[in-house]
């Protein structure tokens, strides 16, 4: 642990100073060439001071945004700490953006100038930027029209110099824009100044501590460094001595989970849906002892989970099949991991319960965009996973009296950017001292201690016999079944709920049906889905998913307004 933590007022004070305490230390590995190749934190801070006396050559100053949309790599780190260094403000975008996409961001961040991965992307952002153009496009590959990477890199920077600018920039001062998903509107600009994600690292440095980790530890990065929680996650982890491995990409994750052996993982809960949907199909191909033990190791782990233990004989059971099942289950992981921790959306407790179950440490975190942007989170030695954990240090929480999760510290954003008056609606005061608070839009408990989150504010559905229904709790006791990959409940003033199902591999329309029969017997009255339609899946490419894998309801329903209404007629 470095010895300075306590005095850094900033993100790039924090990276240069740990780069001068670890200078030949490992700090990123990258696929490139068709190999791993690894990155020092001396070769980090090299990069950054260069790129930031390129940036300050080329006219960017303090308070300008400037656009980064790049995969995860080494020089989009670089970039975005670079940027922060000289004053500027860093604008992460998603790979994935649509023209339209990219043509907000530009426009709502005011943003003159975007640092690109691809000759692709910068005809995309050239193309977004309009008749104006940027003031500065710079693309990781040859791009006409483009500032190349390399010339920013081999641009002449006092590393020195940079530290010490670093240093005086003060906590409150604004770091990044970050953009939210935009699951129910136009994506708004998240004001994080240093201070918030700052506020983060000191609420999990317990935590991490705790975990006691090797000296070389690694994380791999799965999600995109665009998102808030990828964002900050990985300058908190960096900051402990990790190294950051960047995944090729999902279709890559299983086979590097293997080879890097990583001891942290961070995902949402649809990475958990598709790898459960992975282990059980494959499950299918194994004979009927094989299958009987792996039910019984899920039934005895889930005995251990719920009832409070086992008794003598379960227990002996218990530990022979943690050797012949958990055992290659964790192999698949890499044999090492010590937390594997969820965040983005709600994880439904029957889906992690499945891998604890299995001997996989799934810890439920629970955060926002506007709040640095981790709240709370669970332990692996008090985890409970009907809640997504206590409040980390620092972080005050409170349920007003409509059940709203109110959050107050030093994390919580400083507002959206041009929009007065959508933070002073997330920003405002409450009884009954007055003080301002975060007005998250979920609905959650306090339940000694631990935060238990139940509900989307806004996302109650209101049928049109009056009664009000949760489509979260449905839509995940849907997707539990294994013939169901994806769901969305609809049904607000109509006379019953209708939900729009997509098939999980070879599975067929009668199955879903069956599915659906199963969830319906477990439900109330008012809440049982009367009907039903098979659909397409909802993707990233079709528009109806985030990059961070979360289904944009509002857009699903709108999309298939036809079929729903067909479903009333």
């Amino acid at each position: 642990m470095p010895a300075a933590e306590d005095n850094w007022t900033s993100l790039p004070a924090m990276m240069l100073g740990l780069a001068r305490a670890w200078p030949d230390r490992p700090m990123l590995r990258y696929w490139r060439g068709g190999d791993w190749r690894r990155m020092s934190w001396s070769e980090f801070s090299l990069q950054v001071a260069s790129v930031a006396a390129g940036l300050r050559a080329r006219g960017v100053c303090p308070g300008d945004r400037v656009v980064i949309v790049a995969e995860n790599r080494p020089e989009f780190l670089v970039a975005d700490c670079a940027i922060m260094a000289v004053g500027a403000v860093s604008v992460p975008g998603y790979t994935t953006n649509t023209l339209s996409d990219h043509t907000h961001l530009l426009r709502d961040s005011g943003a003159r100038a975007a640092i690109v991965s691809t000759a692709r992307l910068a005809q995309t952002l050239a193309e977004a930027a309009g008749l104006g153009g940027l003031d500065l496009l710079v693309s990781m590959e040859d791009s006409p029209g483009a500032i190349s990477w390399s010339s920013l890199v081999e641009a002449r920077g006092d590393l020195a110099m940079l530290y010490a600018e670093a240093e005086q920039i003060p906590a409150g001062r604004l770091a990044c824009l970050i953009y939210t998903s935009g699951t129910g509107g136009p994506p708004k600009g998240v004001m994080l100044p240093h201070r918030a994600m700052l506020a983060n690292r000191d609420g999990i440095t317990d935590f991490i501590r705790a975990l006691r980790l090797p000296k070389d530890a690694s994380y791999l990065s799965f999600l995109p460094l665009s998102h808030a929680y990828e964002h900050t996650v990985i300058y908190l982890l960096c900051s402990f001595g990790l190294e950051v491995v960047f995944s090729r990409g999902a279709e890559k994750l299983s086979a590097e989970l293997a080879e890097i052996r990583p001891q942290v993982l961070t995902a949402v809960p649809r990475l958990f849906e598709v790898l459960r949907a992975r282990i059980l199909a494959g499950l299918e191909k194994q004979s009927a002892f094989q299958r009987g033990l792996f039910d019984r190791t899920l039934s005895l782990g889930m005995r251990r989970l719920d009832a409070g233990g086992l008794n003598v004989f379960e227990k002996v059971q218990d530990a022979l099949l943690d050797r012949l099942v958990r055992s290659k289950v964790r192999a698949r992981f890499g044999g090492q991991l010590v937390a594997m921790v969820s965040g983005g959306a709600r994880l439904d407790p029957d889906l992690s319960g499945f891998f604890l179950a299995l001997g996989l440490p799934v810890l439920q975190g629970y955060g926002q965009t506007e709040a640095g942007p981790v709240v709370s989170v669970n332990t692996p030695w008090d985890n409970d996973r009907t809640t997504v954990g206590r409040p980390l240090p620092g972080v005050t929480i409170r349920i007003a009296e409509d059940g709203e999760v109110l959050v107050r510290g030093p994390l919580v954003m400083d507002g959206y950017w041009n929009q007065p008056e959508a933070s002073a609606t997330a920003l405002r005061s409450a009884p009954p001292e007055g003080e301002t608070w975060l007005h998250t839009g979920d609905v959650g408990q306090l339940v000694e201690g631990r935060l238990r989150i139940t509900d989307r504010k806004r996302d109650f559905i209101k049928t049109l016999g009056g009664d009000m229904v949760s489509p979260a709790r449905l839509e995940s006791l849907l997707m539990a079944e294994p013939e169901i990959a994806q769901a969305v409940v609809a049904g607000e003033g109509r006379p019953g709920l209708a939900a729009l199902l997509v098939p999980a591999d070879r599975q067929g329309e009668e199955a879903v049906k069956a599915a659906l029969r199963r969830v319906n017997g477990k439900l109330s009255g008012i809440e049982r889905i009367r009907y039903s339609a098979c659909v397409a899946p909802f993707t990233v490419e079709n528009g109806q998913m985030t990059p961070t894998m979360k289904v944009k309801r509002k857009i699903v329903l709108q999309d298939h307004a036809a079929v729903v209404e067909k479903l009333y007629q």
